[in-house]
C-alpha cells in the first residue's frame, strides 16, 4: 500500500483545472453498453475506480480505443455472455461499486444481468433497494443463488410503468433510466435524482436516439425505443474536485484560480463555502480564491449558528462535508455540520481532533466544529484515509498542519483524484508519494 507524505506549511499559488467528473464517468461509461456503434466519451478522469470499471468493459468483449490521455472510444458490439455469467466476473464487480451501474444497460440490451453486492467507500450501509425496485417495476424476474451469493435478474422485454422512488438515489435513477430507454412504452420516474450528471447522461442517450423528457427535474418520461446509435460525448469538470480546490485555497492558498469549472453546475457549493467566511470570487467561467488572513464563519438571520447539512441536489452534496469540515477547523466562528445521508462519513474527526482542532462529534450524523481562527495551527500527524473524500480532507489537514504528516491507504485518493500529488506541488505544495 502507498502513502503520503506531507510537508505542512506551505502556501499554494497560481491556476489549476478540475479533471472530468467521476461519477459521470461511471455512468455514461456504462450507457455505451446500450449500443453496437462506437461512443467516443471525453475528459475521462485517470483515476482508479474509472480506469477499473473500462478495464470490466474490455473483459466482457468491449473494443475500447484510446484517443488521448482523457478520450476513449467504446463500441459494445461483442459481449461475452458466457463471462457476464461467470465467478470472475462476478468478483470483479464485487471489488467495485461503479460496477452496479452496468445492471440496468445489459438488462434492458441483453436481457439479464448479475448482481453481487459492490464495493467502494466505507462509509456505512449503502443499500441497492431502490435499483431492485425499479428493474421489479419494469418486470424484471430476480432469482437468488446462495451458493453463489448473488442475484440473477432477467426480463425478455421490459414494460415501461409509473414508478415512485423510494428515495432519490443517483445510481439508482441512473440505472432505472439506462433499462428504461428500451422499455416497451412509457416510463415515468417520479422523486427521480437530478444532479447534473444524470442530466448529463439522459443528454447523452438522447443523443443516442433515446425519449428522455424532465431533464433537470426529478420527474422523468421516458418513451421506449428499439435501438441506440453512436454518438460523441463530453464529459462534465468535477464538482467534487472543484470544491477540493476551493477548500484548500482557503487553508493554504496565496491566491489560486480554479479553471473551467462550468459555474452553471457547481449548484449551491461556492455559496457553501462562503457561508464559512470563504471568499470565491467568479471571474468567466473561473473562480478565483483570494488569500485570507481570516475567514469569518456567517450566522442566521436570527443570529443562530450556522448550521450546513447535506441534501439530494440541488442541495449540498454529501462528499463535500469532510473538506468543509477542515476549512471550519481555521475559520474564526462555530458551525453544526449535519451528514444526513451516511451514517459513518464524520467518523475521520477523530483524526482531525488528534490533529488539535477543537470538534465535538455530537453523533454519527452531527459534529459541531470550533474554530481556531487561524491562531493554532493543527498538529502534523500519521492516519489511514477511509474513503475518499475524507481522504482528500485529511490531504488538505495535513498540507495546513505544523510539521511532517504521513496518509495511508491512499488508494482510496486515488480512487477519485487524478494525479493528485504532482497536480498539487506544481502550486507549491510539498507531497511526496511513497510505496
Amino acid at each position: 500500500m502507498a502513502s503520503f507524505q506531507i510537508e505542512g506549511g506551505h502556501l499554494l499559488s497560481g491556476s489549476i483545472t478540475p479533471q472530468g467528473a467521476k461519477n459521470e464517468a461511471l455512468q455514461v461509461i456504462c450507457g455505451t453498453l446500450l449500443t453496437a456503434d462506437e461512443v467516443t466519451i471525453r475528459n475521462i478522469p485517470d483515476i482508479r475506480d474509472v480506469n477499473n470499471l473500462i478495464q470490466l468493459l474490455r473483459d466482457i468483449g468491449v473494443s475500447v480505443t484510446q484517443l488521448s490521455s482523457n478520450d476513449y472510444r467504446f463500441r459494445a458490439d461483442r459481449l461475452d455472455l458466457q463471462y457476464l455469467a461467470s465467478d470472475e466476473f462476478v468478483h470483479k464487480c464485487a471489488q467495485l461499486r461503479g460496477s452496479v451501474l452496468m445492471i440496468g444497460p445489459l438488462l434492458a440490451r441483453m436481457g439479464k444481468a448479475v448482481i453481487t453486492k459492490p464495493g467502494g467507500d466505507k462509509i456505512g450501509r449503502r443499500r441497492l433497494d431502490t435499483h431492485f425496485l425499479g428493474f421489479k417495476h419494469l418486470g424484471a424476474k430476480f432469482h437468488h443463488i446462495e451458493a453463489r451469493n448473488l442475484y440473477e435478474i432477467s426480463a425478455k422485454r421490459l414494460k415501461g410503468t409509473y414508478m415512485l422512488l423510494d428515495e432519490a438515489s443517483v445510481t439508482g435513477t441512473a440505472n432505472i433510466i439506462m433499462a428504461a430507454v428500451f422499455a416497451e412504452g412509457t416510463t415515468t420516474i417520479y422523486n427521480a435524482a437530478c444532479e447534473p450528471y444524470i442530466q448529463q447522461l439522459c443528454r447523452m442517450l438522447n443523443q443516442m436516439g433515446a425519449r428522455i423528457s424532465g431533464i433537470g427535474s426529478n420527474l422523468l418520461t421516458i418513451e421506449g425505443v428499439d435501438r441506440l446509435n453512436g454518438t460523441d460525448h463530453r464529459i462534465l469538470p468535477d464538482m467534487i474536485e472543484v470544491g477540493s480546490f476551493i477548500g484548500m485555497a482557503a487553508m493554504v492558498g496565496d491566491g489560486i484560480r480554479i479553471k473551467d469549472v462550468s459555474l452553471e453546475n457547481l449548484g449551491i457549493i461556492p455559496e457553501a463555502f462562503r457561508r464559512l467566511g470563504v471568499k470565491v470570487d467568479v471571474e468567466g467561467d473561473d473562480l478565483i480564491v483570494p488569500r485570507q488572513k481570516h475567514y469569518v464563519v456567517d450566522s442566521f438571520i436570527d443570529g443562530t449558528i450556522m448550521t450546513l447539512a447535506d441534501a439530494p441536489w440541488p442541495g449540498l452534496t454529501p462528499d463535500l462535508l469532510s473538506v468543509l469540515i477542515v476549512v471550519a477547523t481555521q475559520a474564526r466562528g462555530s458551525v453544526l455540520f449535519h451528514q444526513k445521508m451516511f451514517e459513518s462519513r464524520l467518523f475521520f474527526v477523530d483524526k482531525l481532533i488528534d490533529m488539535g482542532a477543537q470538534i465535538i462529534l455530537c453523533d454519527p450524523h452531527r459534529a459541531v466544529v470550533v474554530g481556531h481562527d487561524r491562531k493554532l495551527r493543527l498538529r502534523a500527524g500519521r492516519m489511514a484515509s477511509p474513503d475518499i473524500r475524507a481522504g482528500i480532507a485529511l490531504l488538505i489537514a495535513a498540507m495546513s498542519a505544523n510539521g511532517t504528516s504521513r496518509i495511508e491507504n491512499i488508494e482510496q485518493i486515488d480512487r477519485g483524484y487524478e494525479n493528485i500529488e504532482a497536480r498539487l506541488n506544481a502550486l507549491g505544495a510539498k507531497i511526496k508519494r511513497i510505496n
